[in-house]
């Protein structure tokens, strides 16, 4: 599998060019690079940009990173139970990772991963990813935007990935501890190997392109919105929440902490602030309660087609 490890690492290199060309744009700040080696083997390339004109903080982050599996690790790098994992086993993966965090409390949060994981020599292989969006203030027309153009990514290879997909992204992203999602959700998949790799390749690769069409009008559309300080409060009481998901419940971060991945690139996703109340419930029929409701119920934000 040899060649399906070099064509999904240069996809997701292009891909941070891609990405990166576009935010930075929106921005009017150049991303930073740092490259980092792991001691196991691998390193990784992350971008970054703090304290910008648009985001408060965004990450766009790309690893290749291999040698053997501790078994802490194997456990949080796939939802199956049937793989063969032998302690220490030798591995591979590959991904980008992005976060980009805005600092005007009506636009939103976004969260995109997209990933390729090999076992063994080769001999078990799988793709990874998904991308949501994570707002403080409810949009129906930015959410629908969102879902819209991943749909049609998913549509282009598999009616049947978005509406599979969709749910997996709602499920995954659920904060239990707090009976509620992160977000309003997006696409969402992992241990993908029931086809040829070819056609996973390609099918990866439009997600990930995808991204920018899916996001870019969005920020646009919400980045010089008018707010209050109570708008800002509350954004930072739901990055409270994202911090949570992100250190209590998701794969992607335990996986990178028990393989020695670069910490300082594993937690990029994190926000430079956020807020705790122990009181933080919205007062019923403001826009904060209608938010929190999408968050507990998930909408379908657009039609599925019929089974």
């Amino acid at each position: 599998m040899s060649l399906v490890r070099d064509r999904a690492h240069a996809n997701v290199r292009a891909l941070q060019d891609h990405i990166c060309d576009a935010m930075s744009a929106v921005d009017g700040t150049p991303f930073l690079e740092t490259t980092w080696e792991r001691p196991g083997g691998g390193g990784g390339w992350s971008r970054l940009i703090e304290d910008g004109v648009v985001f408060e903080k965004a990450g766009v982050n790309v690893s290749a990173v291999h040698g053997t599996l501790p078994p802490a690790a194997a456990k949080a790098m796939s939802t199956r139970r049937d793989l063969p994992i032998a302690e220490n086993a030798p591995f591979y993966a590959t991904g980008i990772s992005l976060v980009l965090h805005p600092r005007n409390p009506f636009a939103p949060t976004v969260h995109a991963n997209y990933r390729y994981f090999e076992l063994g020599d080769g001999e078990v292989w799988w793709f990874g990813g998904g991308a949501d969006l994570t707002p403080a203030y409810l949009f129906e027309e930015d959410a629908s935007h969102f879902h819209r153009v991943h749909k049609a990514a998913c549509d282009a290879h598999d009616p049947a990935f978005y509406p599979r997909f969709k749910r997996w992204c709602d499920d995954y992203f659920h904060i239990r501890h707090r009976g509620e999602r992160r977000g309003v959700g997006g696409i969402f998949f992992d241990d993908l190997d029931d086809r040829d790799p070819d056609a996973l390749i390609a099918f990866h690769r439009s997600c990930g392109e995808a991204f920018v069409a899916a996001y870019q009008p969005i920020i646009e559309r919400r980045r010089d919105t008018p707010f209050e300080e109570h708008h800002r409060r509350w954004q930072q009481i739901r990055r409270g929440r994202y911090v949570e998901f992100n250190l209590v419940w998701d794969r992607g971060t335990v996986f990178g902490l028990k393989t020695d991945a670069r910490t300082k690139s594993v937690l990029m996703s994190l926000p430079l602030t956020a807020r705790w109340e122990v009181e933080d419930d919205p007062e019923p029929g403001t826009p904060e309660a209608r938010l929190v409701d999408v968050l507990r119920e998930p909408v379908d934000w657009v039609p599925l087609d019929p089974k």
